[in-house]
């Protein structure tokens, strides 16, 4: 028997670490919750141009949130647009002020209903949990603040329904456990116009995001224009 096949195999020398980016230097800096906002906002952008996929993008915001410094945070964009591609032109959609890097707005439905409807501005984020309970949310009025919203919706023995105006861009992705996830997606005609994305998730539950025919975002515009003349 030759025994030197049968050796104890030697504990391999984890890799040494990479150098960590001397004091002083940009890198080096501790990153701030607006830096990661910057970086979140980019990776946000690139999922609504399809840059990303749900999954490349789900995993990327993880890391920015892991960062700790800037020579972290950049990496994770280095293959991406630096600022939000934009075009010029005047499209008469209803922008509000754009936001600023606030946290995400919560709308909770527990053995209850909520609705948000009507003439209302809606942020870059927002969660919407519906256990028990029906969610309604009714964009067809609404006031952008940004042109990409982002609607996180959960529903567990609930309910949650999106509506949008038919002219803006509506995408999303989802999953359905012993319940349904239904998004009817839809792209704008005009690469200026807004882009609603619904992700989440459906378990014995009903999600679902479509256009609503007949409203259209530039409508809200030309009330506003002339209530406010």
């Amino acid at each position: 028997m030759d025994l030197s096949k049968h050796r104890p195999q030697q504990p391999t020398a984890p890799a040494a670490p990479g150098p960590a980016p001397a004091p002083g230097t940009p890198g080096s800096i501790r990153a701030s919750d607006a830096d990661r906002d910057r970086i979140a906002d980019i990776l946000r952008e690139a999922l609504a141009e399809g840059r990303l996929d749900a999954e490349e993008h789900s995993e990327r915001v993880e890391a920015v949130f892991r960062a700790k410094t800037l020579g972290e945070l950049q990496p994770i964009v280095h293959d991406l647009p630096q600022a939000p591609a934009r075009t010029g032109g005047s499209a008469p959609y209803a922008y509000g002020p754009e936001a600023d890097a606030s946290p995400a707005a919560n709308l909770l439905a527990f053995c209850s209903s909520t609705v948000r409807k009507g003439r209302w501005s809606i942020g870059p984020r927002t969660n919407a949990y519906s256990i028990f309970g029906s969610i309604e949310i009714d964009l067809t009025e609404a006031l952008f603040q940004q042109r990409v919203t982002v609607i996180n919706a959960t529903s567990v023995f609930g309910n949650v329904e999106v509506r949008v105006p038919e002219n803006i861009s509506l995408r999303g992705t989802g999953s359905g456990i012993l319940g349904s996830f239904e998004i009817r997606g839809a792209e704008a005609e005009d690469p200026d116009a807004p882009v609603v994305i619904v992700n989440g998730y459906a378990v014995f539950g009903n999600v679902e995001a479509r256009p609503k025919r007949g409203r259209r975002v530039a409508d809200l515009h030309n009330r506003l224009r002339k209530y406010l003349s």
